[in-house]
């Protein structure tokens, strides 16, 4: 599965702007005082100003190649706090899914990840990022939320993770929608998952899907 595109929300497009060319270097496509969109590899991130009464704060994941996650890690402390993840380590270790990744937050206090997948075949001699390769959906019923998206739009459940009460894994190494339970606070962070509107453009088994979630 890939993520082609996610359009989510901020109360600050100008510094949410800046954070994304600047800090993480990603081109810009097309921009407006009220939104822009950037190119994160093969997919687009797009940020659109609103004015909800609680700023929105999502998980974003980006795949890079997979042999570059200490390079990663000396870029990223050039401008941001990594999160700590067990003791004094930054690096989160995913052995069942043969990955490790990094955790920092963005201007609006999205939880950002960059994450090393062993099993893709990305390796390089460059730092780059690949894709977005994680984007997290919350809803009050995890199971009930994946198993309409199961059904209604064909999305596999993830092999490398069973299915839990309060999450589900929907996807593949490519791409992943990672569902939770409100509440539950966002690995590694203490900061609690609440929904946020988000539009997402992905494809599956060579099938287009938009889903407003």
């Amino acid at each position: 599965m890939k993520i082609r595109e996610i359009i989510l929300g901020t109360h600050h497009i100008t510094a949410t702007a800046t954070f994304y060319t600047r800090s993480l270097q990603l081109p810009v496509i097309n921009e407006s005082s009220r939104h822009i969109s950037l190119q994160a590899g093969s997919s687009i991130l797009t940020f659109e100003e609103q004015a909800t009464a609680t700023a929105p704060v999502y998980h974003i994941a980006f795949n890079i190649p997979h042999n570059q996650l200490p390079e990663a890690i000396q870029w990223l402390q050039t401008f941001t706090t990594l999160l700590p993840v067990t003791g004094n380590s930054h690096i989160a270790d995913f052995s069942n899914w043969n990955a490790h990744a990094v955790y920092f937050y963005d201007n609006n206090g999205n939880l950002l990840e960059l994450i090393a997948r062993h099993d893709l075949a990305n390796e390089s001699a460059q730092l780059y990022i690949d894709c977005i390769s994680e984007l997290g959906v919350v809803t009050t019923d995890p199971t009930a939320y994946a198993d309409r998206l199961i059904n209604d739009h064909g999305l596999p459940v993830f092999s490398r993770q069973p299915r839990l009460e309060q999450f589900t894994a929907l996807g593949d190494d490519n791409g992943l929608l990672i569902i939770v339970k409100a509440g539950r606070n966002w690995f590694p962070s203490t900061v609690p998952a609440q929904y946020f509107p988000v539009t997402i453009m992905l494809e599956n088994n060579g099938n287009a899907t938009t889903l407003s979630l």
